[in-house]
Order: structure tokens, then sequence, then C-alpha cells
């Protein structure tokens, strides 16, 4: 080679060398300055809804990704209203229906992981009287996805109208009314929770989650002011503010027969077998068969104001009633007149729970200005116990597969309480409602129950289990433990 050609050569590629490594310098340096030791990256410009499709797309392999992409229409359409559901709940879109997707619009979808649930329950770690932990769930609460890592404790509540949207049943619960005297939720045998809305009555299955409406009475100017099934669960009983008792078929939507009678709104509702008990505001209890024409009925008069609570015993044969007037009346199935009347309670009495337990044994609670449970044994008409629990008394009921019953209350706490049988202890205090805690119903199986309160919403909690009822009854009325 030529030796001038060799020298320019070499002096040309220690030139380039000399080059390079100054701009590697120079950026290094401006690196150190400007970026410290922590990589910030740039949010400017970012969609974040391709990004999460993305950043889901690569958790799985190609071959699954290819799989994902011709996947059918459900987990598509569960993406589109996911998105839709975003959109109505921070944005108020408002939408109520989702088109179906197309593939080439897929990958710009907010797609929700498969593993994350749409219920997340939270666990509250309650002491009990005798220092023993007692671990109840606080309550099942609606949970969207990512949202809840986001918004930490102030998790999204839905409205009914995106049940199109998700498969999720847990919902607000708009024009759910704040007033003391309705019951407008009930849980039926055929595990559907029937809840009056305005002038609307909802169905929901809690085993596939779908809500139907079942009436709708503003075409008629009313609205509901008490559901009530029948134990079957085949039947749906809906009193009305103008009066009326319609009955409705729940599996075939449409309403059999519509009951007058009552001159006010039928704010309870009670059924026995094939008869139902419906009490009012104009001071009546009005007792019809349904397979009867409506002409044949007993009306049972003995409060002096709006009777706001009515339940059968498990036996069938004593109905128990509750007034504004601070009664607590006692009929059997064939009298007009009461049997007993207790008075003691100081302010309006709606919670009434019989006892599965022990036969005779009532227990009922007092408004605001009583704020008290009271127990009874309506065999010897004695009045038992009573405790003061600090709020109005809404609703009672009791345990199927343990001595314990469950409380709901209003003034002032809004809470929920879980009391033991006949020690009165607090096996449990529940909070979650903002306001008074009107409305309540137990599952079919008696695990759960659901409550509903002023503040627009129903939540459910899981208390029961039936696991804990193991010991053997040591009563002595039971006469098989007696049998040697």
């Amino acid at each position: 080679m030529d030796q001038e050609y060799e020298r320019r050569l070499l002096r040309q590629i220690n030139h380039q060398n000399l080059h390079t490594e100054r701009r590697m310098t120079k950026v290094s340096r401006t690196a150190a300055v400007k970026s410290g030791d922590r990589f910030i990256p740039t949010r400017a410009g970012s969609n974040w809804s391709i990004n999460f499709h993305y950043a889901n797309e690569n958790c799985h392999s190609p071959a699954q990704n290819h799989k994902a992409k011709d996947a059918g229409s459900d987990s598509s359409k569960d993406a589109v209203a996911y998105a839709a559901l975003l959109r109505n709940e921070l944005l108020g879109a408002g939408i109520e229906t989702v088109a179906e997707p197309h593939a080439d619009d897929r990958r710009h979808e907010v797609l929700a992981p498969d593993s994350c649930s749409l219920f997340r329950v939270q666990i509250a770690v309650k002491s009990s009287s005798d220092g023993a932990a007692s671990i109840r769930p606080e309550g099942v609460t609606l949970c969207v996805c990512d949202l809840c890592s986001t918004l930490g404790s102030k998790r999204p509540t839905l409205h009914l109208r995106d049940h199109k949207l998700l498969r999720s049943p847990l919902l607000d619960a708009p024009e759910l009314q704040d007033d003391f005297y309705l019951n407008l939720v009930d849980w039926s045998a055929g595990n559907l929770l029937s809840v009056g809305l305005g002038a609307c009555v909802y169905l929901w299955s809690a085993c596939t989650s779908q809500v139907t409406r079942l009436c709708d009475l503003s075409v008629d100017g009313d609205s509901v002011t008490s559901v009530c099934w029948n134990e079957r669960g085949s039947l749906v009983a809906v009193g009305t503010h103008k009066g009326y008792v319609q009955i409705w078929d729940a599996a075939g939507g449409r309403k059999l027969t519509c009951l007058e009678g009552h001159s006010a709104r039928v704010g309870a509702l009670a059924w026995n077998g094939e008869q139902l008990s419906s009490g009012s505001r104009d001071r009546v209890i009005l007792q019809r068969d349904v397979r009867t024409p409506p002409a044949t009925e007993r009306r049972l008069q003995g409060h002096r104001q709006e009777v706001c609570g009515l339940k059968w015993s498990p036996d069938h044969q004593h109905l128990a009633s509750g007034g504004n007037d601070n009664k607590l009346l006692v009929w059997n199935s064939s009298s007009l007149v009461p049997v007993q009347q207790y008075s003691d309670h100081l302010a309006a009495v709606k919670a009434i729970a019989w006892s599965p337990h022990q036969h005779g044994l009532l227990a009922s609670g007092g408004g605001t200005a009583d704020r008290c449970l009271r127990f009874w044994n309506t065999l010897t008409g004695q009045a038992l116990q009573s405790t003061d629990t600090g709020s109005q008394v809404c609703n009672l009921a009791w345990s199927k597969h343990a001595n314990e019953l469950v409380s709901t209350h209003g003034y002032s706490q809004n809470q929920i309480l879980v009391w033991k049988y006949p020690s009165l202890t607090q096996v449990a205090k529940l909070t979650g409602h903002s306001y008074r805690v009107l409305y309540l119903a137990v599952s079919p199986d008696g695990e759960a129950i659901v409550t509903g309160a002023g503040d627009e919403t129903l939540r459910f909690w899981n208390l029961f289990s039936k696991t804990r009822c193991t010991k053997e009854s040591k009563s002595v009325l039971n006469l098989f433990t007696r049998i040697r």
C-alpha cells in the first residue's frame, strides 16, 4: 500500500474516533446534570386507553395475544361496556347501551383484566366481649378494576342504568325513599331481590346478576310504598301510595290482580301462605286470600296511627303489627281484635322479628325517641329483656343458623348491629351507610343480608354462617334431647 495513502487513512480514523469520544462525553455530562439518579418518563400526550391495552397484551405470549384478538363477542363487549362505564361515572356521558365492537377497533378498547373481580369484600376485625376477634365482611362494594388503586377508599358507585353495561348487580339505587314507614326491599326464596324505586319495582337475580323492571306505576300517577314476596318466591305483592295492593307474577312479569280497600298508602305487607296482610296509613290491617274474590277480607282495627310493621310467626298462627302509635299488637289467625298489646315503646314500632329458635319469642325495636330493643314471650304475655341501642331501630331479623339477630339503625349512627341472644352482647358493628338504614332483607340461605338506606345505596353483608350452628339444643323444652 502507498505510504502516503496509509498515513491519510489513519489520520481520518483517529479524527473520527476523537469526535465520537467528545460527543459522548458531552451527552453524559448533560444527562448527569439534568436527570440525576432517577428516570422520570414524560407523560405528556400519552393515550392511556391504548397504553392500558398494550400493557395488558404484553402480559401474554404472541399466540395468546392472537387468540385474545380472535375471542368471541363476550370479552370484546365487556371491554366496550367497561369503557362506556368509565365515561358514565367520570364524565356523566349517560350511555345506556353499547354497540357490538368491530374487530378493527378492538386495539383501541380498554380491556378489563380477567382476574379482577367486580366485587371486593373488605374484612373488618371486631373484638367481642370475651376478647376473641370476630371477623365479618364490612360490605360488598362495587370495584371497577384499576379505579380502586387510583381512587383509594372513594370507590365509585354506579347508576341503575349501568346494569345494561355490566353484569354486576350492586349499584346505586336512585329514588330509594328516605321514609321510615316504607318497606321497599325484600329477598325471595328464589334468590330474587325486589326493590321499589320511585314508581318502579326492579328485580335483581342473585344467580345471574340480571336486572329486570317488573312494573311502572307512573302511568297511573302512583308510586311504590312496599314490596313483599310470598313464601314460594313466585308472587310479589306491591303496595302503592294510593292504597292499592298489586299481585305480580315474577316469572311471567304480569299483574295478576289489584286489591282495593285501603284509603291511604300501604307501607307494610306480610304473606301467610296464600293469605296476604296489608297495613296502611289509614290505621287498618286487611287480610285477604289471593285465591278468593276481593270481597272476602278481614279488617283488623287496633292501631290509632299508621301501621308500619307486619310479621307472621313461623308457625303461621300469630301476626305481630307495629304502628306509629308506639303500640305492638299480636293477633291470632281467627280473631278480629288483638289478643295481646304491648305499650312499653316510646316511639313508632316498625322493627319486628319472630325468633325461629324459640317458640313465641318476639323482638321489637322503637324509633328515635325510644331506641330500645325489647323481647316478649307471647305465650305468657310477659316482657323479657330490653336494651338501649343508642339509635333509632329501623329493622330486625333473626339468624336461621345461630341464636343471633341483626338490627339496622337510623338517627344518629346509621349502623348495623349483630346481637347474641339472650346475653344481648354485640357480636359486630358494621358501618358504611351515610343515611338511615331503613331497609333490610335476608337471603334465602340465611347467610347474607342486604340493607338499603336514604343514601340511595344497597349493600350486601355476609353475616351468618351455617357451620356456626353445630351445638345441639340443651333446652328442656326440646323433647328429643330427653329421649333415652
